[in-house]
């Protein structure tokens, strides 16, 4: 008699909150010369903010990250605005997103701003009078101020990151989001060529940089992308084996098994490795999800849905405190009683355990 396995009617997950992005890269532009200038200059272009791995939106929006079914929305300036800064604002760092296409052609232009600083007082510049028209009502020009645009974004706006932030976005939003605090956030971690240590420089439309070094032949260096495998992990009763680790501050929150992936080692290794160090469960047959990045600061998600061989638990007590194999109704009693906490709604763990349960979290 055959058994049925718990992964049978297992199916790829519909719906990862940072992997939505439908914007065309336009990456042969990248390497355009003067490919700010003209962008910018377009009616159609939409310039976002980041700031230290957070992005930027209209005042007032960052108090309602915590809240549930409520919307935010990125704060966004005309291009216009932002060409002349660029020059005068060196450390600004401009990213080329892409296009939507269409009629309008809209392109999108993210700005990293965490190393802008305040210039010597000056007399306000008439270019500047008015900002507040491209992210809210008109206002009449306010009091002048000897802060430019980018140099008073850090007051201008509210700022958050993408847990607080992509739950709450649509789907175009929160994909601007996901790339342009990826980049900004490499970009703020390597400054200097890691074979030679010269400084580097962004280079094709702010996705690559550059070495400085003539004698290393200027070469060109891409982000660094970590993979790391999260497993669902099922017995043959069809129970979740939920686990709580050391790094995280809340008693209560459980997830389910993660971890880099090591060198030589593919990915289904990476899950069965991973879940004998962590709970020393045997892991056999394994089904791909899905996947999203995850800029904190720099992993790509790889979710799976694996088969324990063995149930006997055995925690590391080191990266994993407690481990508890449970039942749907198990669960639910413990969200309820508040004894556990789900993963956030910008993490692939919480549609993992939604895909098992088989119905939102709460």
């Amino acid at each position: 008699m055959s058994v049925f396995s718990p992964l049978a009617l297992t199916q790829a997950l519909p719906f990862l909150p940072l992997a939505q992005g439908d914007i065309d890269y336009e990456v042969s532009r990248r390497d355009e010369p003067d490919l700010f200038d003209t962008v910018l200059l377009e009616p159609a272009t939409k310039v976002i903010l980041v700031k230290d791995g957070m992005v930027a939106v209209p005042r007032g929006q960052g108090a309602i990250a915590d809240y549930a079914n409520v919307h935010m929305r990125l704060a966004q300036l005309p291009g216009a605005y932002v060409t002349t800064e660029l020059h005068t604002h060196p450390t600004a760092l401009a990213i080329f997103l892409g296009s939507y296409g269409g009629n309008r052609d809209e392109h999108v232009v993210a700005v990293d701003v965490s190393r802008v600083r305040a210039a010597e007082p000056m007399a306000a510049s008439s270019e500047h009078m008015g900002a507040d028209d491209a992210f809210d009502e008109p206002r009449e020009p306010e009091e002048k101020t000897s802060k430019s645009l980018l140099e008073n974004a850090a007051e201008r706006f509210d700022w958050v990151d993408l847990r607080g932030f992509a739950p709450h976005a649509s789907a175009r939003e929160a994909g601007q989001a996901t790339t342009a605090i990826s980049l900004g956030v490499w970009h703020a971690r390597q400054r200097h060529c890691p074979t030679c240590g010269a400084p580097t420089e962004p280079a094709l439309g702010g996705w690559a940089q550059r070495c400085t070094s003539e004698a290393d032949g200027k070469r060109l260096l891409f982000p660094r992308v970590e993979p790391a495998v999260i497993t669902a992990i099922v017995d043959h009763e069809d129970r979740l084996l939920l686990q709580h680790n050391s790094a995280w501050r809340n008693t209560g929150l459980y997830s389910v098994s993660a971890g880099f992936v090591e060198a030589g080692e593919n990915l289904e290794h990476a899950c069965r490795r991973e879940a004998k160090e962590e709970v020393g469960v045997e892991l056999g047959e394994l089904k791909y999800l899905g996947s999203q990045p995850w800029p904190f600061p720099a992993s790509l998600m790889m979710a799976f849905k694996g088969v324990a061989n063995t149930t006997d638990v055995h925690v590391d007590g080191d990266e994993t405190l407690q481990a508890r194999w449970m039942t749907r109704d198990e669960y639910m009693n413990e969200l309820v009683a508040g004894r556990m906490e789900s993963p956030g709604k910008a993490t692939i763990a919480r549609y993992m355990i939604e895909e098992w349960l088989g119905h939102d979290l709460p």
